[in-house]
């Protein structure tokens, strides 16, 4: 009896000193729980730090995407223009030279402001065989295309880059002379900027002859376009011949038709600004960092005798960028929010335009 008393006793002690271990084992010590919420704390801030670094790299990145998409648009387009383009010696060219235009190709270096004349950008104009628009709405096989950044501060597309594409008549004429008349291609001694109609493919300014339904807008974030010439002798210049074989050439129609004879090349630089960035930055601002950023004559090559290289012109101007966004403001002393201006970038193709023997 005393042995199964025993040891029936010793079963039930051992029975319930089981049951303590496994009802301590269901629950924590107040020292279990400190220690899992200074874990789960610092996990917390950990995240958090991680979090708020990523972020400026997510909208830098995106911002990229957004400047990166409109320059593939903006090229890709010039691309297609210039490879379609009527490429003769009897056609006119509206194009940056010594006499064409008292635009922007005449000059401005870092720190000057744009001129009474000078438009800020370059401009364009050109015969190309790409569909155009009639004012009826009907499509045409060949256009009058244009190409500048917007210049009338009551614009809605002021600072933005646009393009027209007017269709023409190509297998007949007009003798039509009202505002809405369609024209054919001319043919020189007949210019581009000789008929009304076409007023706004030469100008650009808040005057009736820079306004024309046919252009829209292709970049609205390009606020900035610039243009040079690669010629076949090699050198780079704004001036679409060459001036050491052709020491009396004025234009490209005196004293000889020479059309683009000289022109191997234009290269097209861009600056671009992305949508959050542009909403930040007053159009004052805006105006004068576009006139920060140097034209091609004045700006500073890189070469032997201070020669232009390809990529000296966006070198100079991704080095007034920087200049002006350590300083938070441009040249003339507006203000330049320094966060909406890093997420300007810098663009430039070369388009070839293998035109004439």
């Amino acid at each position: 009896m005393t042995n199964h008393f025993t040891l029936s006793t010793a079963r039930r002690s051992g029975h319930a000193f089981t049951l303590k271990q496994r009802g301590r084992r269901g629950g924590f010590t107040l020292a279990e729980m400190l220690v899992s919420i200074s874990v789960l704390t610092l996990l917390v801030l950990m995240l958090t730090q991680l979090m708020n670094n990523a972020a400026p790299i997510a909208r830098t990145a995106n911002k990229r995407m957004d400047t990166d998409t409109q320059a593939r648009t903006v090229l890709d387009r010039i691309a297609v223009d210039l490879a379609r383009m009527l490429k003769r010696t009897d056609v006119d060219y509206y194009i940056k030279g010594p006499t064409n235009y008292n635009g922007h190709g005449n000059g401005h270096a870092y720190g000057q402001r744009v001129q009474t004349g000078q438009q800020g950008s370059d401009q364009f104009a050109f015969f190309s065989q790409v569909p155009g628009y009639y004012p009826s709405g009907a499509q045409s096989p060949i256009s009058l295309v244009a190409y500048r950044v917007n210049a009338n501060p009551n614009s809605a597309s002021y600072l933005m880059l646009e393009r027209m594409g007017k269709g023409l008549l190509w297998n007949g004429a007009s003798n039509s002379t009202n505002p809405s008349a369609i024209y054919p291609i001319v043919f020189l001694p007949q210019t581009i900027t000789a008929i009304t109609q076409w007023s706004a493919a030469v100008n650009n300014g808040n005057s009736n002859s820079s306004t024309d339904s046919a252009y829209e807008t292709i970049g609205a974030g390009v606020f900035r376009f610039e243009y040079y010439y690669l010629l076949k002798n090699g050198q780079l210049t704004d001036v679409p011949w060459d001036v050491t074989a052709r020491p009396t050439q004025t234009s490209l129609t005196n004293p000889v038709n020479i059309g683009l004879t000289d022109v191997q090349a234009i290269a097209v630089a861009i600056a671009v600004i992305d949508p959050a960035g542009r909403a930040l930055i007053p159009p004052s601002s805006l105006f004068d960092l576009a006139s920060d950023l140097a034209d091609f004559r004045t700006s500073p090559g890189r070469g032997v005798g201070g020669q232009h290289n390809i990529g000296d012109l966006e070198a100079s101007w991704q080095t007034s960028l920087l200049t002006d966004i350590a300083a938070g403001q441009t040249s003339n002393n507006t203000p330049l929010p320094p966060e909406a201006a890093k997420g300007i970038r810098i663009y430039s193709k070369t388009f070839d335009l293998r035109t004439f023997p």
